[in-house]
Formats: structure tokens, C-alpha cells, sequence
């Protein structure tokens, strides 16, 4: 068996065949060696800040563990650019996904807010009104004020109001 080493000879297919038959990640790691600075310009193109892009392309390396047993790759070279590039638009696509829904939760708890504020005062406002309509109800006499609190208050017909 030939020795892993950060100049294998071994070209790129024999690689992830050794790698699918071992599952010896020391595989993966010589193509990470020879691809990762590819890999990692494009997350940079995407994302425009170093650090993510590091990350994001420590990511893919990782995930590549697991996809590399599921998929036969022929040209890996250009598999993992579009794997790459795929990656990162998940990526960015699950972060506005996730900023949209961010800010719908701020917008509808600023309406929830709003409302909750106007109506609070709307029930100042009635309880105000109801105080007051206690008092002139007292200032009638006993057969006006039963008029108007059946009439108004209990949205009695007028016909059974006037048969008082």
C-alpha cells in the first residue's frame, strides 16, 4: 500500500476509491491539501469575510466524510467546485431565510406592541365613558333610566321597552 504524504502521487480518483474501500479519512485529507485554498476563494467570492469563509469551507471538508461514500466522483476537481458552490448557497440562503423570518417576528411583535398599547387606552377611554353613563343614569328618573338600560345597555326591541 502506498504512503499518504502532502505529495501523493496518487491521483485523485484512486484517492476516493481508497477512501470508499477504507474509509481512512487520511484520503480525504490529501485532496483537502491540494483543494482547500480553491475552496476556500469561492466561500470568500460568496461570503466576502475571511473567517466564514474559513469556516464554511472546514464545513464542507467535513461534510464531504459522509458524502463521499454515498457518491462515485469521476472529475473531483469540478465535482467539489459545484458541491462548493451549492454549499454555499444553502448557506447564505438558509441565513436570509432565517434574517426574514427574524424580522417578520420583530415587525409582528411592534404591531402586537401597537395594539396592544391602543387598545389598552381604548378601554380607558370605555371605562371613562361607562363611569360617566353611570352618572347621568343616575340623575333620570327610575322609569327613564329602565327605558334606557334595556334600550341601550341590554339591546332590548324598542316594543318591549315602550310595553314598560
Amino acid at each position: 500500500m502506498r504512503k499518504i504524504s502532502d505529495h501523493n502521487p496518487l491521483i485523485d480518483v484512486e484517492l476516493l476509491e481508497l477512501y470508499r474501500r477504507t474509509r481512512d479519512k487520511e484520503h480525504v485529507g490529501v485532496l483537502y491539501k491540494r483543494y482547500s485554498h480553491l475552496v476556500f476563494g469561492l466561500c470568500m467570492k460568496y461570503y466576502k469575510d475571511q473567517d466564514q469563509a474559513y469556516d464554511t469551507s472546514i464545513n464542507i471538508f467535513t461534510k464531504l466524510f459522509d458524502d463521499l461514500k454515498k457518491h462515485k466522483v469521476e472529475y473531483f476537481k469540478s465535482w467539489l467546485f459545484t458541491y462548493s458552490k451549492n454549499f454555499c448557497l444553502m448557506q447564505l440562503r438558509s441565513a436570509k431565510s432565517n434574517l426574514k423570518r427574524a424580522l417578520d417576528y420583530e415587525k409582528d411583535f411592534k404591531v402586537f406592541m401597537e395594539n396592544t398599547e391602543e387598545t389598552h387606552l381604548q378601554a380607558n377611554k370605555r371605562e371613562e365613558e361607562y363611569a360617566l353613563l353611570e352618572k347621568a343614569l343616575a340623575d333620570l328618573d327610575e322609569e327613564q333610566r329602565i327605558c334606557v338600560e334595556l334600550f341601550y345597555l341590554k339591546d332590548r326591541s324598542e316594543e318591549h321597552t315602550s310595553e314598560l
